[in-house]
């Protein structure tokens, strides 16, 4: 499952140095990602946290903004969503890869309880789906065990 969100960078999506601001990104990313998780679950679907978000270079102010959502794994009731971004120059037509986020989305009913995630269909040998799969497994059990360690350092 997969969404696309594109949007133009205007100047109230500034920083002070002129440039579209981290957080226009990081909401976007937020966005695309609840996107592609509602479509997914076909249920309320809310942030549970983001395991990275990097930027690889800047935005400008006139840019067009695409971000590629796609589930990249599910479990009970989450699921890691991975978010690319790219940023085409309109004039030029160049286009780069300018961000990467992984985010975990819940799957919640109308009180706001996790509900399970349906499980999310992988053509066989799809290769990519596979790897990213495997990926963010990697990453949500670096997470729990993290989070674990946290625990009993209290």
């Amino acid at each position: 499952m997969d969404a696309t969100l594109v949007k133009w960078m205007g100047i109230e999506d500034s920083n002070s140095g002129g440039f579209v601001h981290g957080g226009t990104v990081m909401k976007l990313c937020d966005e695309a990602a609840g996107l592609v998780a509602v479509r997914h679950c076909r249920t309320q679907c809310v942030t549970g946290g983001v395991d990275r978000m990097t930027f690889a270079s800047r935005v400008d102010i006139g840019e067009l903004l695409t971000l590629r959502a796609r589930v990249n794994a599910v479990w009970r009731t989450s699921m890691e969503v991975g978010v690319r971004v790219e940023a085409e120059n309109v004039r030029t037509g160049e286009v780069r890869h300018t961000s990467t986020a992984f985010l975990t989305m819940v799957a919640v009913d109308e009180e706001g309880v996790p509900v399970p995630v349906p499980p999310l269909q992988v053509k066989d040998g799809d290769a990519d789906a596979t790897r990213r799969q495997s990926e963010a497994q990697l990453r949500r059990t670096n997470r729990l065990a993290e989070r674990e360690q946290f625990l009993k350092e209290r």
